[in-house]
């Protein structure tokens, strides 16, 4: 396999605990140690000497991650020895973890950890999709959405603990992907306005990493208000196996619940969205008026996707193993998946992959 082995964690890790660092990466401003690494500090120190039976764990590492510092990930691949067989590799393009995750389960290995945002834990995916070998993240990101929805800590120390207790037995489940012509996704699929957003936030990671979740919603209301309720909003059609057909201006696909989050706040919109419900869930906007946008920010924060179906503007299609999204205007239509802007397509056929990965959680 082509990664570049870890062989002196353990040493950087120590020299870390001194308060030595590594030269930090482009972009990157070098700061006193944050209480996230002094608690990751502590628990390195308390396992030290553990010599239970380990499994072999392969963690990709987004060196560019919002949270995620050359001393954090030292300090976090040191703790994880104490259990595991650990090699720990960082990517190093666009991509990257698929290759590598692909190489992984070829080389047997009993588990991958990708630790990073949710950009990260959806190439994991999509390289050991069909394959027996299971995929757990740790939160690097902003959102850490499919994270959080498999119940492992938002908190990166208390998510290694959490791990840490998983060693001994690594218990599976297979859960559901969905698909985007060729892309496998975890969560989410959007079309129309939050793919917009994804795009604009994925320009400025700074303020994305200074601002998380207020810069996204910032870019959201600059973007609706020029857009779509002053603007020419994206037009177009989605169609479902049993003939129904609606028109809108944003389509979103789930794959699991909740849609995102506000802070700690879910933000719930289709109703029949679960990981293990062989289905995928789709909500579209019709169209929205200005005077009817605070109802419709109340019943987004609201939690419940009951409620955000309820809104007049709102078609709740159900769940659904298939369905087409096609332009009707003939401009191209905006798309991301997992908050991974993948740019314009004219016609987008999204479907469900049942049971397709397997996760440690």
């Amino acid at each position: 396999m082509s990664e570049r082995r870890d062989a002196g964690v353990a040493q950087r890790a120590e020299a870390a605990a001194r308060g030595e660092q590594r030269p930090s990466a482009p972009g990157r401003e070098q700061s006193a140690p944050e209480p996230v690494e002094r608690r990751a500090e502590a628990l390195a120190a308390s396992l030290l000497g553990s010599t239970a039976r380990k499994h072999r764990m392969l963690v990709i590492v987004n060196p560019y991650a919002t949270t995620v510092s050359d001393r954090l990930r030292n300090l976090v691949v040191y703790a994880l020895r104490s259990r595991y067989e650990v090699d720990a590799v960082d990517t190093e393009a666009r991509g990257h973890a698929t290759q590598l995750c692909r190489e992984a389960a070829r080389e047997g290995y009993d588990v991958v950890c990708a630790f990073g945002g949710d950009g990260t834990v959806n190439e994991a995916a999509n390289g050991l999709v069909g394959s027996d070998t299971p995929l757990t993240t740790l939160p690097g990101g902003s959102a850490n959405i499919f994270c959080r929805t498999l119940g492992i800590p938002a908190d990166v120390v208390d998510a290694t603990e959490h791990l840490l207790r998983l060693a001994d037995q690594l218990p599976k489940r297979r859960v559901d992907l969905g698909v985007v012509d060729d892309r496998h996704f975890l969560f989410a699929a959007g079309i129309g306005l939050d793919a917009e957003v994804t795009a604009r936030v994925d320009a400025h990671p700074r303020l994305k990493a200074r601002f998380g979740p207020w810069y996204y919603a910032w870019c959201a209301f600059a973007i609706f208000n020029r857009r779509y309720l002053f603007g020419q909003p994206p037009q177009m059609r989605v169609t479902l196996p049993d003939g129904r057909s609606v028109e809108a201006i944003t389509c979103v696909a789930q794959n699991s619940d909740p849609y995102t989050f506000f802070a700690q706040r879910p933000i719930r919109v289709c109703q029949q969205a679960a990981l293990d419900s062989g289905e995928l869930a789709l909500t579209a906007l019709q169209r929205v008026a200005p005077v009817e946008v605070p109802s419709l920010i109340a019943r987004l924060l609201s939690g419940r996707a009951r409620v955000v179906a309820n809104h007049r503007r709102i078609c709740d299609l159900g769940s659904t193993p298939y369905a087409a999204v096609e332009t009707l205007d003939g401009r191209p239509l905006p798309l991301h998946v997992d908050g991974d802007y993948l740019g314009e397509r004219p016609r987008i056929e999204l479907r469900s992959a049942p049971r397709a990965l397997v996760c440690v959680a």
